[in-house]
């Protein structure tokens, strides 16, 4: 099968590349390598995988890309993911997450793509958890702009489904984590700490550290992926344990691996972060026959392996 992965240089992306060529897929990446690493696709393209240096703020260039390749599905993972960058600029946050997805859509709908799966997610959407684990319905209540923009994408999707027919489905995240994670958005804590543990460093938490989160391991959120991609199931479908975890729970588990102790110091809290929130998995389980399989303590120690 042919597909495309927008972001397919980045951390969720590059892993989703890997599985699709595993699996004997034709794929093609289009990533302006903005934030994504070129490194990450380094076996990727040894394996067949083509590399696009490309925009998705650029119609015009993403439309050639998708007439040229004609895919039969695109996973679209390229994103502004920096909550506090969405809050510092929110014109560019939108431009890339809005603009950028109606691109996409364009292109699909234009050239006959089959299926689009869109990367959303789900903590920034919901904003504070008045449900946990909030389920699909759960009032949208962005605390910061990148939550809102991502929203954003997932109506166009749905009204690209609506007007054109065009197959779409929005995944929402939990928080993921694992090998190749960049210390981005606020997912990114993971990689920053793991980093910290294993250069004998200290663990810096912006507020009290009693924040949670529903953290989600890289390998179960490319199965997803996969799986929404063969689905035709549209609408936005919750990707995580369903389980709290809060800075505090890592700092815990990573102190069991860290040969001298893993303590944190504490720093001022940051706006616009959300400070209780999990999602709840049933439509995932119904819908794609998916549920996640790795626990928070299994999914630290494969980060750590995979840095050390």
């Amino acid at each position: 099968m042919k597909v495309i992965v927008t972001g397919g240089a980045g951390f969720i992306g590059s892993n989703l590349v890997d599985a699709l060529l595993a699996r004997g897929d034709d794929v093609t990446v289009l990533d302006n390598l903005s934030t994504g690493k070129r490194g990450n696709l380094e076996q990727a393209i040894a394996n067949g995988a083509t590399l696009a240096e490309v925009d998705v703020r650029e119609a015009d260039a993403v439309s050639d890309l998708v007439g040229r390749v004609k895919p039969e599905v695109i996973f679209h993972l390229a994103a502004q993911i920096d909550v506090r960058k969405s809050v510092s600029d929110p014109a560019t946050d939108a431009r890339i997450n809005v603009e950028g997805t109606i691109n996409v859509l364009r292109a699909a709908h234009e050239h006959g793509v089959r299926r689009v799966v869109n990367t959303s997610t789900g903590g920034a959407i919901y904003g504070e958890g008045r449900q946990i684990p909030a389920p699909e319905d759960h009032p949208s209540a962005p605390e910061a702009p990148y939550g809102l923009s991502k929203w954003c994408a997932e109506q166009y999707c749905e009204i690209f489904t609506r007007l054109h027919g065009l197959s779409t489905v929005s995944l929402r995240y939990g928080n993921v984590y694992g090998p190749r994670q960049d210390p981005l958005g606020e997912a990114g804590v993971i990689a920053i700490f793991c980093g910290k543990l294993l250069d004998g460093g200290t663990a810096t938490i912006f507020g009290s550290g009693e924040q949670t989160r529903d953290y989600v391991f890289v390998d179960d959120v490319v199965e997803s992926n996969l799986r929404a991609a063969e689905s035709d199931v549209s609408g936005p479908i919750n990707i995580g344990l369903g389980q709290e975890k809060s800075v505090l729970d890592i700092v815990t588990v990573l102190n069991d691996h860290a040969e001298n102790g893993f303590q944190p110091e504490h720093a001022a809290e940051r706006p616009g972060e959300v400070q209780r929130i999990a999602l709840d998995p049933s439509r995932a389980r119904e819908a794609l026959g998916w549920q996640a399989q790795v626990e928070l303590d299994e999914g630290l120690r494969r980060t750590l392996d995979s840095l050390r």
